[in-house]
């Protein structure tokens, strides 16, 4: 038979114990009550931390649906105010398209009105601008013809008989345009067999003022050409000597008495030459004005041309003095007449208006005769055959009667019509 092991059996030795086999049994029950303690409690713990777990759950979805249904509601919202937004934001296109088309449109129409004025303006710049080509071809043109001209002015101031006809011909351009015809003569020969290049007739018999045009250009275009100093100073004194030589020539030449006047002009055919000649060479004119010789230049020629022309014209004007008092005579005659004239015609328009008067006092009267004549009576009276009409104030005119008499006896019923004539003056 098996045997039953003793519970006091010892077991291990644990340090100065001794571990039997009692009490590792009860160790052991008292181990596995604690282990299934802790296993109830741990299984309760899990329990009740399911439960927990399961309410958190629940809260938490409970939580999350409202957080949902939030969201819902959120979303919903924002999608009425995205569909909102949406409306706003086409209207805003549509204007924005709508503006950006009409500012497009006048962009456009601008940049197409401005273009067109642009290119009239172009055209416009470019036609003057041909017409400003034009004229500086023009003055190109006239400046190529001046540089010719200027060509063939020195070389008519470099001959010296070409010199003196370019300076007699302005000359005589000068006095024809300023005198009439007759009242100067070109090339006129004097009494001494001399031959001035103009002679001014002055009026009254009055001796004639001598022109010279044959200025000495020579030492002058030799001045002008110097290069030093003693070129310049021996061209300055051949310039004075043909000067005083063509001042002594003019008075010794022209200068006749009862023929020509005491004083004759040397022309000079250049402003800067005169000046020039004045500025520098006072001496020259001193003795040319001793000599009686006048240096002048073209503006002065036109000025005493001027003169000589007033002089003539008021001497045309004493000459045509008894024509214009025998002309002013005949004009207070006509005026004579006139004014007697006048006089009956006024003489004739009272008569006129006395007769108008006249005639208006007349029809005054036939009018009131014939206002008169309107107030005509009729009256209708029983008379007897032989019994007058009964007399009436001022001159009655009976209406002679037609047809058979009347019977002896019988009544007859006559309309006379009685007619008063009132004199009135």
């Amino acid at each position: 038979m098996n045997r039953v092991p003793d519970l006091s059996t010892p077991l291990f030795r644990l340090g100065a114990s001794t571990v039997s086999l009692g009490m590792a049994l009860v160790v052991g029950a008292i181990l596995v009550g604690v282990l299934v303690f802790l296993f109830v409690l741990a299984l309760r713990r899990a329990t009740g931390g399911q439960a927990a777990l399961q309410a958190e759950a629940l809260e938490r979805a409970r939580q999350n649906e409202q957080r949902m249904a939030a969201l819902l509601q959120a979303q919903s919202e924002m999608q009425g105010r995205m569909g909102a937004l949406a409306e706003v934001f086409s209207s805003r296109q549509a204007e924005l398209n709508r503006s950006i088309g009409e500012r497009l449109d006048g962009m456009t129409n601008r940049l197409g009105h401005s273009l067109t004025e642009q290119t009239r303006a172009t055209h416009e710049n470019l036609a003057r601008l041909q017409e400003r080509l034009v004229a500086i071809d023009t003055a190109q043109n006239n400046i190529q013809s001046l540089a010719g001209q200027v060509v063939q002015l020195q070389a008519i101031l470099s001959n010296k008989q070409t010199r003196g006809a370019f300076g007699q011909s302005r000359m005589e351009a000068i006095v024809a345009d300023g005198l009439p015809q007759g009242g100067y003569e070109f090339q006129a020969t004097l009494s001494n067999g001399n031959r001035p290049d103009c002679l001014i007739r002055m009026p009254n018999n009055t001796p004639s003022l001598v022109i010279d045009a044959k200025f000495p250009l020579e030492a002058w275009n030799a001045i002008r050409a110097a290069e030093d100093d003693t070129a310049k100073r021996m061209a300055t004194q051949a310039f004075r000597r043909d000067i005083e030589i063509h001042v002594r020539a003019i008075a010794d030449k022209y200068l006749i008495p009862q023929e020509t006047q005491d004083t004759a002009f040397m022309f000079v055919p250049s402003e800067s030459i005169f000046a020039e000649i004045h500025e520098h060479f006072e001496a020259i004119v001193q003795k040319a004005h001793r000599a009686r010789v006048v240096i002048v230049s073209p503006s002065l020629l036109m000025l005493s041309i001027q003169v000589v022309q007033a002089i003539l014209k008021d001497a045309r004007m004493r000459e045509q003095a008894h024509l214009i008092q025998r002309e002013v005579v005949r004009l207070m005659e006509d005026v004579g007449r006139l004014d007697d004239r006048v006089r009956k015609l006024q003489g004739h328009f009272g008569q006129t208006t006395k007769d108008i008067d006249d005639i208006l006092v007349s029809t005054k009267k036939l009018t009131s005769r014939g206002a008169k004549i309107e107030a005509l009576e009729l009256g209708s009276e029983t008379v007897g055959e032989d019994a007058p009409a009964p007399p009436r104030q001022g001159r009655t005119i009976h209406e002679p009667k037609s047809g058979p008499e009347p019977r002896a006896g019988s009544d007859v019923r006559s309309a006379q019509l009685h007619l008063r004539v009132v004199d009135e003056d």
